[in-house]
């Protein structure tokens, strides 16, 4: 079978809500990254032959397919297509696995997996509360509600649930969180982001630029103290959660090119890694946020491969409790985890977070020659995708 490369993934800093990022329009954000694309690789925009794009909330600036908008904001033709994909959190990785598998499939050479969300501009839970409001209903239909009566489909409800059901207790949850803090403010302030960001101009509430630089991830808190976590008001009275321990709402976009041998010889460069093993698992979808636990066990039996063969680990810090539950299930070496911290520090803008965490994954790699890479997210309605990389 025909294998799949990765030549090039950028991704921007991170912005907060209402934050740096807040003047960008998603479809200019999402150009600029493609553009980057370009310009890492020197490729001939004429030669990529599809724009694949993560991201979750299809509404406002982000309808009408966001993806098609992207690639009439960047330098590429109009005639490059374009599609928009949502699989929630895991969006932007799932584009990954669908430009992989057309490289793989020996349809397509060159292929952009990218995602973006400004959660700024476009607010979490948009469409369904628009279509709540529009008297449109919701999303649960007769028999899915039959089939699981009386639950609440919520992520923070599925979080607190995964700490009790592994005994997470808030202590560890707000240590882990500091930890996150620690080691992205020490990754940050080392330059070890540098390589795989794209610095953009900041921009005002209409769209003009500011003459200001983007080039940190905003959400990183280099004082952070692990009294100060404790001292944050919990999501739910009597939870174990806080908004310290979970993701924080952000800005962003990524993107990654991927390409056949023949793309590779065309494009004269060098790759920067394989694509090792695609897998996507769905689980339960009241507790939700398991899933990458059941979906890392599939993925390694797949690929013939144990937990200790992986050098670094990319697993979507949603809230504390994923990661932690994870590590506990696994076995795996908590310092391969997120060794440059993850989503309770740098942030989690939705569409665009699995692209960033396959990007800083990947430099990751190359910058300490590790072999193998896997990551994992949840998503929800109880999926994950995990995806397992080989430096090259």
């Amino acid at each position: 079978m025909p294998e799949a490369f990765i030549v090039a993934a950028v991704r921007t800093a991170t912005g907060r809500r209402g934050g740096r990022l807040a003047g960008w329009h998603p479809a200019d954000l999402g150009g600029a990254v493609i553009d980057a694309l370009l310009d890492r690789t020197g490729a001939d925009p004429a030669l990529v032959e599809d724009v694949i794009v993560g991201c979750v909330s299809q509404v406002g600036e982000q309808a009408m397919n966001v993806a098609r908008n992207i690639v009439l904001s960047s330098r590429l033709p109009e005639s490059v297509p374009a599609t928009t994909v949502d699989r929630q959190c895991g969006s932007s990785q799932q584009t990954l696995h669908f430009a992989a598998q057309a490289v793989m499939a020996g349809s397509m050479d060159v292929v952009i997996a990218a995602g973006v969300e400004s959660m700024t501009r476009v607010p979490m839970f948009s469409p369904s509360s628009l279509a709540q409001k529009a008297g449109m209903g919701t999303y649960v239909g007769r028999a899915m509600a039959a089939r699981y009566p009386d639950v609440e489909f919520s992520q923070f409800v599925g979080a607190e649930r995964l700490a009790e059901n592994y005994d997470l207790t808030k202590d560890a949850l707000d240590a882990y969180a500091c930890e996150s803090q620690r080691r992205a403010a020490e990754a940050s302030r080392a330059g070890r982001f540098d390589a795989e960001i794209v610095e953009v101009g900041v921009r005002s509430a209409d769209g003009q630029p500011t003459g200001d630089r983007h080039r940190v991830d905003e959400g990183i808190r280099f004082d952070a103290s692990l009294e100060a976590i404790r001292a944050v008001k919990l999501i739910a009275p009597g939870g174990r959660l806080s908004a310290a321990s979970a993701s924080q709402i952000a800005d962003g976009a990524a993107a990654l090119m991927v390409v056949s041998e023949r793309g590779l010889r065309t494009l004269g460069v060098r790759p920067l890694a394989r694509v090792h093993h695609l897998g996507v698992f769905g689980h339960d979808p009241v507790i939700m946020l398991e899933a990458p636990i059941p979906a890392t066990a599939a993925a390694l039996k797949k690929a013939g491969l144990v937990i200790d063969a992986i050098d670094r680990f990319e697993v979507n810090e949603a809230f504390a409790s994923v990661p932690l539950a994870w590590l506990q299930a696994t076995g795996a070496d908590p310092a391969r985890l997120n060794p440059d911290g993850g989503a309770i520090a740098l942030g989690h803008p939705l569409g665009a977070s699995g692209a960033r965490l396959m990007t800083t994954l990947l430099h990751g790699l190359q910058r300490d020659g590790g072999r193998y890479g896997l990551q994992t997210m949840c998503e929800g309605g109880g999926m994950a995708n995990v995806t397992i990389v080989e430096r090259v």
